[in-house]
This record gives C-alpha cells, structure tokens and sequence, in this order.
C-alpha cells in the first residue's frame, strides 16, 4: 500500500517538473532562426594569429590522407596478387 502511494507522488512530480523542463532559458541574440552562436566577450574576430590559432603542423593535417594512399595501395597489390595467383590475400 505504501509503495503504491510512493509510486503515485514520483510521478506527480516527474509530471510538474517535466512542464518546467520545455520553457528553458534562451539568452541569445539570434541573427536567424538556428543561427544562435555568439562569441564570448574578449574572443577575436580573426582567429589567425590570436592565442586561439591552433597552428596545425602540415604533417598531422596530412596524416589521414597519407593512411588512405597507403591503404589503396596495398589494395592495388592485393588486387594485382589476385589476378596473378587467383587467391585473395590479406
């Protein structure tokens, strides 16, 4: 009986605080609807140069796409060893 009447008031108050959850805070000035995003006051308007720049070296940039060529590379051996052997190797 009791845990009935528990069960009851957890779910009266999971309603009320439900209603409370959809009228959240909105403190934006958007420029259009879904275009919200504002910059916090002291950000740079060029981020090249500022301390923000995260100053990418050219080989970690270059780093996925050095994997790819590596990876059809070894694709073209395999397809290559195939058509010469017939057995498909990994």
């Amino acid at each position: 009986m009791k845990l009935k009447t528990i069960a009851v008031t957890c779910s009266a108050l999971m309603m009320l605080s439900g209603g409370t959850a959809v009228m959240a805070y909105d403190g934006t000035n958007c420029k259009a609807p879904g275009n919200c995003w504002e910059a916090k006051p002291g950000f740079p308007d060029k981020i090249k140069g500022s301390k923000y720049d995260p100053k990418h070296s050219e080989k970690e940039m270059n780093k996925q796409q050095d994997a790819l060529n590596a990876m059809e590379k070894r694709n073209a051996e395999r397809v290559a060893n195939f058509k010469e052997t017939g057995k498909w190797e990994y």
